[in-house]
């Protein structure tokens, strides 16, 4: 039974090969014309949203840019849109309507997405159908995904007349095991995989070995409301989603020395998130009420970095922090946790950042009383970090985009014309 099972899945995979070769044929011409993006949630206020944004502002200056938002749960974006990029939704779950077929698929686990993805709770057999239609109605162009379970989805259905471009916002070792299998297998299919980091790029290209082409391509800086942080505010700053990863429990407990040393010192955790009613009572619980304020999150970061003189990183792992390119494009003196991947490459000890082992609450504490004290120490990170900021610069960024998608569009032509050739 186990034989004749495996033989008609084999049988079934073969008529799916069959059937997306006969529908790339009938294709138009490859194209970077249009280029579409997959979300998670367009409307929703993450680092991946920003980049995502910022990336598909400068894409339309040159192509037709729209992106697919597989959720809509608030009714607009939180972060500006460049009028050119087109958004649309998958699964309007403010608006439902009455579909008996969406209510009942709605309740099911969605099959599409591994288990283990980090959002998989967000998915169900509607999105999964909605998904699935969107990516095989495309048959030129350019899809990318920017999450693993997106990715995995267009690696598996998209045909192969459609360029795609996976881009990965977390790096490959903190994914589950399982997730990571399906990546080495699936991931093969895709045109071409983005890392963010070098580190991330060398863990791929040792994972899929004969697969897509690796590239390293970093975040851009987004544009910013405002002026330089004078650097004389006596406030402290840090953004981000309020998970366990992003450790501000441990940045509150190391604010616990820095409000003892310096008590007219005042921290700003701006964001939100499930840890936040915990953060609340740790704060209470600690006596820093006054002195680490959680404002919430804003859509105008630059106006809050302003008022700021430090940025301080406390987060177990980071891919690559949008939050540290804007605080140095802002001209604050940065202190970080010393994390893999983003922070580690992004970030030079002593020039433009102060650099903290991983997880030392104490040493955290130490080096934002450092700078605290040393103004010119400040001053000098801030200058360190404006110099750095300059390689992220948006138009720098988008020629590494461009380039790629030449490239792509370069190996499509000429894998046309070799098809052609007697």
């Amino acid at each position: 039974m186990r034989g004749l099972a495996r033989r008609g899945k084999s049988a079934m995979a073969r008529l799916y090969r069959g059937y997306n070769r006969r529908r790339a044929r009938q294709a138009p011409p490859p194209s970077t014309r249009q280029i579409r993006i997959l979300l998670l949630h367009a409307n929703g206020m993450g680092g991946t949203i920003r980049t995502v944004f910022n990336l598909a502002g400068y894409l339309a200056e040159r192509h037709d840019v729209e992106i697919v938002s597989i959720l809509r749960e608030a009714e607009e974006p939180f972060f500006p849109i460049d009028p050119r990029v087109r958004l649309t939704y998958l699964d309007d779950r403010l608006n439902p309507g009455p579909d008996p077929v969406r209510a009942m698929l709605s309740k099911l686990p969605s099959k599409l997405i591994p288990p283990e993805e980090s959002a998989y709770h967000r998915f169900n057999l509607w999105t999964d159908l909605k998904l699935g239609r969107f990516i095989r109605s495309l048959d030129t162009g350019v899809l990318m995904a920017t999450r693993p379970g997106l990715n995995l989805a267009v690696a598996q259905l998209a045909l192969p007349s459609v360029i795609t471009i996976g881009q990965e916002h977390v790096a490959l070792r903190t994914q589950p095991e399982s997730v990571q299998k399906l990546i080495k297998w699936r991931y093969r299919r895709l045109n071409a995989l983005v890392s963010l980091t070098k580190a991330d790029q060398r863990d791929y290209r040792e994972a899929l070995p004969k697969g897509p082409k690796l590239v390293r391509i970093p975040n851009g800086v987004p544009p910013m409301t405002g002026d330089l942080a004078k650097l004389d505010a006596k406030v402290a700053v840090a953004v981000g989603r309020m998970t366990r990863i992003k450790g501000f429990h441990r940045l509150i407990t190391a604010w616990e020395q820095v409000a003892e040393a310096h008590p007219d010192w005042r921290l700003r955790i701006l964001g939100a998130g499930p840890q936040e009613d915990k953060l609340r009572e740790q704060i209470a619980e600690a006596g820093l009420e006054g002195k680490v304020e959680l404002p919430g999150p804003t859509p105008d970061i630059g106006a809050e970095l302003e008022k700021a003189s430090i940025y301080v990183m406390s987060s177990r792992h980071e891919g690559f922090s949008m939050t540290i390119l804007e605080a140095m494009a802002k001209g604050l003196a940065i202190v970080s946790f010393n994390s893999p991947h983003g922070p580690k490459e992004m970030l030079t000890d002593e020039v433009d950042a102060l650099l903290v082992k991983p997880r030392t609450n104490a040493n955290l504490a130490a080096a934002v009383i450092r700078v605290i004290e040393d103004e010119p120490l400040r001053r000098r990170l801030a200058a360190g970090g404006l110099e750095t900021v300059r390689t992220y610069d948006i138009d720098k960024v988008g020629e590494q985009w461009d380039a790629l998608l030449d490239d792509l569009l370069a190996r499509r032509e000429r894998a046309a014309l070799k098809a052609l050739s007697p």
